[in-house]
């Protein structure tokens, strides 16, 4: 089981921590993870840690697919593969509805579809084995819908990148996970339980298999985003994550269409899933998050002293021998949680 972090940006002002990335490249972390809503981008951290470090990956968790041309996202991994000596990681998504189009202004459309197929130009370009076309539902390259100017002719890179890209996705719809296996190298759940792992592994071992990849996810990283919280006080570590988690299982989506309350359900707690959304939908959020049970906390994150948090990485070295985890990702680690993690694990 390997490492990693992720990267908190800020919000109103932009800020790397960047001693705490190289105190997690010093313990012998694998890999650092920064995601994008509507302010920081994923890609300018990401270089930003590259260009201070020497060994420690940084991956896009997540690039966010409808703001950016299959084309262009391709130019911005092979630049950073290059320039890093192959240590970034791809991380793509669709986001979510309001997002694509409360922000980025363009149809949600097909978000599987639009996976595939960004996907599969990405690595039709770095494969440089022909000019680059795609027809699709989503794409067309070269372009010869409304206002084309009829100019446009197919163009192979000029940059020969390495082979063996890594591509990540960040699904947790079975769809979604069912076609992570089949055409990504990794995912990047954003809840995970050791005691139900196949929520977010069953799906995606049915689309591996569909791909011909194996009969066992060995070889693809499924890569959850845990957090941590170390401290005497466990309920107080429980209470610190409880507003975040019910701002995603209760107020990411609209009722009936929330991604996370779906998955909060497949993890074994639909009443628990249903209540949140209701209070936080309702406008009372601190009882939205008063109502995300202890029991759901503990199963998803490292809380309490070192001697708790050592006992419980137990269950995750568990289910990765499985190849129900590749790499176990922080998120809020603080330098010693870093420390109690690693000599743990490392």
């Amino acid at each position: 089981m390997k490492l990693g972090i992720t990267l908190s940006v800020g919000s109103a002002r932009p800020e790397v921590d960047m001693p705490r990335i190289l105190e997690a490249e010093r313990l012998g972390y694998d890999s650092v993870w920064c995601g994008e809503s509507w302010g920081t981008d994923a890609v300018t951290p990401v270089t930003w840690v590259l260009a201070q470090t020497t060994r420690i990956k940084a991956g896009t968790g997540i690039m966010q697919m409808p703001g950016r041309t299959p084309s262009c996202a391709a130019m911005t991994a092979m630049t950073l593969q290059g320039l890093s000596g192959n240590r970034f990681l791809c991380g793509l998504g669709p986001s979510g509805p309001q997002v694509v189009e409360g922000w980025h202004g363009v149809a949600y459309g097909k978000p599987m579809t639009r996976m595939r197929e960004y996907i599969g130009i990405m690595k039709q370009i770095m494969a440089r084995e022909k000019p680059l076309e795609h027809d699709g539902e989503h794409y067309q390259i070269p372009y010869r819908g409304p206002g084309a100017s009829g100019l446009g002719k197919p163009l192979k890179t000029i940059v020969h990148p390495e082979p063996g890209m890594k591509f990540y996705t960040a699904s947790i719809t079975p769809a979604g996970l069912r076609l992570a296996g089949e055409i990504a190298d990794g995912n990047l759940p954003i809840f995970y339980s050791p005691e139900a792992a196949d929520a977010a592994t069953a799906d995606v071992l049915e689309g591996w298999k569909k791909a011909g990849r194996g009969e066992t996810l060995e070889g693809f990283d499924t890569a959850p985003y845990v957090k941590i919280r170390l401290g005497d006080d466990l309920q107080a570590c429980r209470d610190s994550c409880k507003p975040e988690l019910a701002l995603y299982i209760g107020g990411m989506g609209a009722r009936g269409k929330n991604f996370y309350n779906d998955y909060c359900k497949r993890l074994g707690y639909p009443d628990a899933a249903k209540q949140i959304q209701d209070l936080f939908l309702d406008g009372k959020k601190q009882a939205a998050a008063a109502a995300v049970p202890d029991k759901l906390v503990d199963e998803i994150a490292l809380l309490g002293n070192a001697d708790r948090i050592r006992g419980r990485l137990a269950d995750y070295k568990a289910v990765a021998r499985e190849h129900k985890l590749g790499t176990l990702i922080l998120t809020g680690a603080t330098p010693e949680a870093l420390r109690v993690v690693a000599e743990s694990v490392l």
